[in-house]
């Protein structure tokens, strides 16, 4: 696991060899799936800078619960790897500050309700106006074009919306939202991917461009298989549990102490799980000989595994299935997953030192590179952490910078 050291001259000194090195970012988001975006492209090198609002900053700095020696842990988990600027856009001069950093980025993202941008005065045409090589991004709750595009967006309305909700939870129970927020991690990763993507064409031509997605978009993304049977059939596929709507055996089974998943996504690894589970004239049963069968007849397949299963532990039933070449795995706790080995031996969580809070972890760069491999050496910023810093990098002296301060249009940290 990496460990950042508790300086912030010394995390700025150390030069990040990621393959987005060079990128500079301005970070106009907050809560979640702005964030996602943004963290990603610092994990991979960007030199992002987190612009909170003032009074306050990010709303997820506002979080009760849970709270590290006073700081908002969902905070902390979201933001690493950017540097900290508290700037008030409500007052001319925070805009002009804003204006003049966005003439020397290559990338804007934000994630405010639709017009707020505008009615800043702060549109993407004063933007692209200001550098035409900008790379404006725009994460919302329904996307800048379509009747709802003025409308705010949350990950619950976009899971409903776009149909998740609908085909999430046990079968003839109400609707239910994914445990994770997926749309507007979705949505993050969705941004970072065309914020990439934009930046490779600016620079073979120096053109920047708006890159547009939304939670509705990346929730809807997120319904392939089940808008392919809704396309091919005309029918809107109903919730199955765990189970898989298109083959069967592929879900969660109740071993003697836990739960475990066996996928058994192909005629192969069935009769392997037949032969396992000792009851090899499963393969030839009229009930369950095929795909097609076994679908038809899920309940009473299920509750034949079941019944087996039950009879050892998951770590047995795991050993044998694998032993035999079939997918399969236990159901983790969340503490479970984050301290197996694999999950360490990945680099997928990460210590960091933060000035107040302390020793604190984090869940690392999903994404690795052989070549420009991602770092994550920084917490997450107190509001207003660089404020300084980062106004002399965009050329203002410290006699401006403390009338900004004084008059309420930037902050630092008391």
């Amino acid at each position: 696991m990496n460990t950042a050291v508790n300086t912030s001259s010394a995390q700025s000194a150390r030069a990040h060899t990621g393959p987005l090195s060079g990128m500079r970012v301005l970070d106009l988001t907050q809560i979640m799936a702005g964030p996602t975006c943004t963290m990603m492209l610092a994990d991979m090198g960007a030199d992002v800078v987190k612009i909170e609002k003032l009074p306050g900053g990010d709303d997820s700095r506002a979080y009760s619960d849970p709270r590290v020696n006073g700081v908002s842990a969902p905070f902390m988990i979201m933001n690493r790897n950017k540097r900290g600027l508290a700037l008030n856009l409500k007052l001319a001069q925070g805009r002009e500050v804003l204006l003049h950093m966005a003439s020397q980025a290559d990338v804007l993202v934000e994630n405010f309700r639709g017009g707020t941008m505008e009615k800043l005065g702060l549109g993407f045409d004063v933007l692209l106006a200001t550098n035409p090589g900008l790379i404006c991004c725009s994460i919302s709750g329904y996307g800048r074009t379509g009747p709802y595009a003025d409308k705010g967006g949350f990950d619950l309305i976009a899971q409903g919306f776009s149909g998740l909700m609908s085909v999430t939870g046990e079968p003839g129970g109400p609707p239910v939202k994914t445990g994770n927020p997926v749309s507007d991690m979705n949505a993050g990763v969705l941004a970072a991917t065309g914020v990439i993507a934009a930046y490779v064409h600016k620079l073979k031509t120096g053109q920047g461009q708006i890159v547009d997605t939304s939670l509705m978009d990346a929730a809807l993304q997120q319904t392939c298989w089940h808008a392919a049977v809704f396309f091919a059939t005309g029918n809107s596929p109903q919730p199955m549990g765990s189970a898989h709507l298109l083959t069967a055996p592929y879900q969660a089974f109740k071993a003697s102490d836990g739960w475990l998943n066996i996928g058994g996504a192909n005629q192969t690894n069935w009769e392997r799980i037949a032969e396992v589970l000792g009851h090899p004239e499963w393969r030839t049963d009229p009930r369950y000989a095929t795909n097609s069968d076994r679908m038809a007849n899920l309940a009473p397949l299920v509750e034949a595994m079941n019944a087996v299963l039950a009879t050892r532990t998951r770590a047995e039933w795991t050993q044998l299935l694998d032993a035999a070449g079939v997918p399969v795995g236990p159901v983790h706790t969340v503490g479970e997953a984050l301290t197996h080995p694999q999950t360490l031996a990945r680099g997928m969580v990460v210590d960091l030192v933060h000035p107040q809070a302390g020793s604190t972890r984090a869940v690392g760069c999903p994404v690795h590179f052989s070549q420009t491999p991602t770092q994550v050496t920084r917490p997450a910023p107190m509001l207003g952490e660089h404020t300084r810093e980062l106004l002399r990098e965009f050329g203002y002296a410290d006699a401006q910078i403390d009338g900004f301060v004084a008059a309420g249009v930037a902050a630092e940290p008391k």
